[in-house]
């Protein structure tokens, strides 16, 4: 009956989309000038790259304390992978390579993810996450202290913004962080 609906059904809105805006926002967060200027993060797809990473990180790490938003955080992340799919075909990488570097770009991301998650959790060490940006979002880059600092600084407080938001706030996205 669900394939028959589908071809001759109502077609139904993609529940992804009312994710749009939260995903906008992290990309907007991602984008702001002060990672790239003061924080010395590569202005390069890589370095765009790793900034929408720490950001949907950042989320995602938030979301994690309420499982009733596990749906959501799947929804967010496919919205993610269809962003880089596209960016990917953007930049002239070939149908046929797109698979490979979509799942090795998940691949980085999930390690960003676990390494932002150990970084932030309450009690961590300082240098955790300078030690996580060096090797995650700088790549062959070596930060002075003052950037390291600028983006340990800026994502802190992000996180902590997050942390005082209401999660459906952060998932309609409303909030601001």
């Amino acid at each position: 009956m669900s394939l028959l609906r589908r071809l001759f059904g109502t077609p139904q809105p993609d529940p992804r989309e009312a994710l749009r805006p939260l995903y906008e926002q992290v990309v907007a967060h991602a984008r702001q000038p002060h990672w790239y200027l003061e924080g010395g993060v590569p202005d390069s797809v890589n370095g765009r790259f790793e900034m929408v990473s720490a950001a949907l990180s950042l989320v995602l790490i938030r979301l994690e304390k309420e499982p009733e938003h596990a749906q959501a955080m799947a929804f967010l992340t496919e919205i993610f992978v269809d962003d880089m799919d596209a960016q990917l075909r953007e930049i002239g990488v070939g149908d046929m390579i797109v698979g490979k570097r979509i799942g090795k770009l998940l691949g980085a991301f999930g390690g960003r993810l676990g390494a932002f998650r150990e970084a932030l959790a309450d009690g961590a060490a300082p240098n955790l996450l300078r030690d996580a940006l060096t090797r995650n979002l700088y790549g062959d880059v070596v930060p002075t202290e003052a950037q390291l600092a600028h983006v340990a600084e800026g994502l802190r407080k992000a996180s902590a913004a997050l942390a005082g938001c209401d999660a459906a706030e952060i998932v309609a996205g409303h909030t601001r962080w």
